[in-house]
Order: C-alpha cells, then sequence, then structure tokens
C-alpha cells in the first residue's frame, strides 16, 4: 500500500463529505444575516466580531496549510531546528503590538476596508496607492496558490485515486466549495467556519501528537533513533550552525514584521468589535504556537525517524502518513483523523477563502474604484467582487495544477518565504507610519520601490544564501533607508502630518 493513502473507506469520506456540506450550510447562514450590500458589511461582517470570533478567525487564517503540511515537511528535513517556527509565530503578536490597537482606533473612525485605506488616509500618494495594493495582491495570490497545492496534496492522502488525480479533484472540488460559501456569506462565513475549524485543530491536534508518540514513542525515543542513524539523521538532532543561527533570527524578524501585515489579518482588526476585544484576542494568540506550530515540528521530526527517504516536495506529506498509521492503530484514532482531516481541510479553505475576499476587496475598492469607475454603487462593487473571486481562483487554481506537474516541484515553506520577501517591504508604510509623523508618502513610495528592486535582485544570489538571512531583511533595510532619509530631507511640516494620524 502506498504510504501516502489513508484509507477512509466510506464511513470516513461520508463524514468528510458532510463537514464540507456544513461549510456551505454556514456560508448561507452567512448570506442571511447580512445587514445590507455594503462593501464593509460583505468584507468585514458589519459592525465588528467579539473576542472569541476575532481569536478563532486569525486562529485559523494564520495556521494554515503552511503549518499542518509545510511546517511538518520542513521539520522533517532539518529537524528540531525547526523549532525556530514556534519562536517566530510568536514574534508575529509582537509585530501586532507594533500597530495593531491605534490601526483599530484610525479605522473605526475614518470606515477603513481595505489595508490600504489606512496608507491612503496617511499619505495621500498615488503611487503609493498604486504599488501598495499590487504588492499585497501579488503577496495575496502566492499565499492562495500555496493552499490551493495543500489542498491538492491532502486529498492525495484521503483517496485510493492515482495521486496525480487526487490532486487535481482536491484542488477544483475544495477550490469550487470554498468559492461558493464565500462569495454566499462574505466575511461572516469565513469567520464562522475559523470557529468551528480552529476549536477542532487545537483539540485534535493535541490528540493527535499524544496518538502519534503511542504508536512510535515520545520525543527521547525519537531522538535516539535520529543520532543512531546517518549523518544526516544526526544533524537533525544537533543545534544550528552559526548560520542556522542566523537563519532562525532572520525568520522571526521577517515573521514578527511580514505574517503580522497579512492584508487579510489587517482586515480582521478592522472587524474588531473594540478596542479590548481586539486586545484579549491577542493575548490569547501569544499562546497559541505551542498548540499548532510546536505539534507540527514534533510530527515532522517523528516522521523523520521512523519514515525516511522523502525528499523535497514528499516531505510535506509527512503528516498524512503518520496519520494513516494512527487512523490504522484503532477506532479512536480511525476517527480522530477524520475529523482532524476534515478541521484541516476546512483550515486550508478558509485560510484560502480570506486571502480571496482580501484580493477582491483591494482589486474593487483600491484599484476598480479608485482608477477606473469612482462613482460606482457600494452594491455594483460587492457583485463585481464576488465574480473577481471566482476569476482569481479559477487561475490560481490552473497554476497549482501545472506546478504539480514539474519535475521539480517547490515545498510550502518556499513559497511561503517568498511571500514575507514582498509583505515586510510595508512595514515602513504601516508601523513607522503610525508612529512617527515625519514620515512621507514620497519617502514611503520610493523606500517601498527600493525595497522590492534590492529583494528581488538578491534573489539567486549565493553570497545572499550563505549569510542565513532573508533577502527581504536586506530590501527592507534599503527601504528603511531610503525612507527615513528623504523625510528626514524633505522635513515634511510635522501639523500636516498630525493631522494625517487624527
Amino acid at each position: 500500500m502506498n504510504d501516502s493513502v489513508m484509507p477512509f473507506g466510506w464511513g470516513g469520506i461520508t463524514f468528510i463529505a458532510f463537514y464540507l456540506f456544513g461549510l456551505l450550510c454556514i456560508g448561507w447562514m452567512g448570506r442571511r444575516a447580512r445587514e445590507d450590500n455594503s462593501l464593509r458589511d460583505f468584507y468585514l461582517g458589519g459592525k465588528g466580531v467579539g473576542v472569541v470570533v476575532l481569536l478563532l478567525t486569525l486562529y485559523a487564517t494564520q495556521y494554515s496549510g503552511n503549518t499542518m503540511f509545510g511546517f511538518s515537511g520542513k521539520a522533517y528535513r532539518i529537524g528540531f531546528s525547526w523549532l525556530t517556527s514556534v519562536h517566530f509565530m510568536t514574534a508575529i503578536i509582537v509585530g501586532y503590538l507594533l500597530f495593531a490597537p491605534q490601526l483599530h482606533h484610525l479605522s473605526h473612525r475614518h470606515g477603513f476596508i481595505t489595508p490600504n485605506d489606512f496608507l491612503n488616509h496617511r499619505y495621500r500618494h498615488k503611487g503609493i496607492n498604486i504599488v501598495a495594493p499590487i504588492l499585497m495582491v501579488l503577496a495575496l495570490g502566492n499565499y492562495l496558490l500555496a493552499q490551493l497545492m495543500a489542498m491538492g496534496r491532502a486529498l492525495q492522502g484521503l483517496t485510493t485515486m492515482p495521486p496525480e488525480t487526487a490532486y487535481i479533484v482536491g484542488v477544483v472540488l475544495l477550490a469550487l466549495i470554498m468559492v461558493v460559501y464565500e462569495t454566499l456569506g462574505g466575511f461572516r462565513a469565513v469567520a464562522w467556519t475559523d470557529v468551528l475549524q480552529g476549536t477542532i485543530l487545537m483539540i485534535g491536534f493535541g490528540v493527535l501528537i499524544i496518538l502519534i508518540w503511542t504508536q512510535y514513542g515520545g520525543i527521547a525515543e525519537t531522538t535516539q533513533k535520529l543520532l543512531a542513524g546517518s549523518d544526516t539523521d544526526r544533524a537533525k538532532v544537533l543545534p544550528p550552525d552559526g548560520m542556522g543561527a542566523r537563519n532562525w533570527l532572520s525568520y522571526v524578524i521577517i515573521f514578527g514584521l511580514g505574517a503580522s501585515l497579512y492584508p487579510q489579518a489587517v482586515q480582521r482588526i478592522y472587524a474588531a468589535r473594540s478596542a479590548k476585544a481586539l486586545r484579549t484576542s491577542l493575548i490569547f494568540m501569544a499562546f497559541l504556537p505551542l498548540t499548532t506550530a510546536l505539534i507540527a515540528v514534533l510530527v515532522g521530526v517523528t516522521g523523520a525517524a521512523y519514515v525516511p527517504g522523502l525528499d523535497g516536495a514528499q516531505s510535506d506529506r509527512i503528516l498524512t502518513i503518520l496519520c494513516r498509521e494512527v487512523q490504522q492503530s484503532s477506532l479512536l484514532g480511525y476517527w480522530l483523523v477524520v475529523v482532524l482531516f476534515s478541521a484541516i481541510l476546512g483550515a486550508l479553505m478558509s485560510t484560502a477563502d480570506s486571502c480571496m475576499l482580501t484580493i477582491s476587496s483591494m482589486v474593487t475598492k483600491d484599484i476598480y474604484l479608485g482608477f477606473i469607475q469612482p462613482n460606482a454603487s457600494e452594491e455594483r462593487l460587492t457583485q463585481l467582487g464576488k465574480w473577481l473571486s471566482w476569476i482569481v481562483v479559477a487561475l490560481l487554481a490552473g497554476v497549482a495544477i501545472y506546478m504539480n506537474s514539474l519535475e521539480t516541484k517547490p515545498t510550502l515553506v518556499k513559497l511561503l518565504d517568498l511571500k514575507f520577501d514582498m509583505l515586510v517591504q510595508l512595514a515602513p508604510g504601516f508601523m513607522l507610519g503610525l508612529h512617527w509623523r515625519r514620515l512621507t508618502g514620497t519617502a514611503v513610495f520610493w523606500g517601498l520601490i527600493t525595497g522590492l528592486v534590492v529583494t528581488f535582485g538578491l534573489y539567486g544570489n549565493a553570497w545572499i544564501k550563505s549569510t542565513g538571512f532573508h533577502q527581504g531583511l536586506f530590501g527592507l533595510a534599503a527601504n528603511l533607508t531610503v525612507a527615513v532619509g528623504l523625510s528626514l530631507i524633505l522635513c515634511r511640516n510635522p501639523k500636516e502630518s498630525k493631522a494625517s494620524l487624527s
């Protein structure tokens, strides 16, 4: 039997089918709960969300296919060194605290819908209004693509179909379900499904690691087995070398700044019912890496010890392989894996539809309304946003299927790195701009352009790779230098800046 196949049988498949149908029902409930056809109602859920829903929608959005499959796959390849994922997922909360409270205050005062609404309010710069939305759309497109690929790889572990066929069916079927319930219920459907999926993931992952340890042995046994193996296996247990330590630091910085600026996360900051609800959610979020990222690392390292021989993108399937063993060990294991994988599929779709929702909001409001049809009604814009969701998903599903046909398939973490190299270039405009009144729009624009040119100019550079730092951090350094230097030279009137932050 193929180790990546989990023979769920008709019982498990029927449960998953009902679960996915339930997501469609939640989408319909979201449609019934809408208050009007405004952009704020469709993209932010109207009057705002409370602590529990906000916490779980942030959680389900932040922990996605990259965490379930990508993090466990990365830990399989490099071992305990990937514990840095726990640190950088925690660093995201620090990133939020640098700007989220003040941004939430401004968003409620001025009615922000998209992330670029703040940038437009703060700088009133046409260049930023063009480049920033395009940059965020590209970054989110990359993230959405990673989720679609993870959907395909997940279905490869659920059925006995040929792997290539299962991948295509997974991408197309799950993407279709996702886009249907998202266009039905908008932000409400996304947030309500997040509550269900987030709860199952937190509980299910905890039970899963106990069952895996029961099946294979705990951390001590795993460590001893790796130490007794090849040089490659022993390296997965040893502390990182100098370059590895620099890579840890690089991930902590780029995630802390970049992931906190997820455009869909910024919209959730806008959607919070109150500043108190936002702060409480962030307090609890600080502990959640221990329930997900840490367990993904332990799953990957256990797999490295007991299921050797997976290369490259194949290692992203280690979670499904270990779950197959747990599933066959007992009736409890069987139904735990069925329920857990239902939630994982839902979490993949939930993260993907968050990206899709934010992409459609930015293309609709920032680009179409801002530059093409300034007099369009909100009802027309909402309808346009729904059609855009279908178009974007169709295009990226095609790309996901094509990339899976390549001889060398990209890993999920590689796609993750590319996204953050781009997103981190927005940090000066958001984080510095909320606290330093003299930062000017011209300086932010040219800093952003400089950062992107440096980042992409360094891709493939052998020396940069040898430093252990992401290209995006070199771009950010250049970005900050230009933004701060130009602002000091231009010496913008502090009174003008004060008005833009009020």
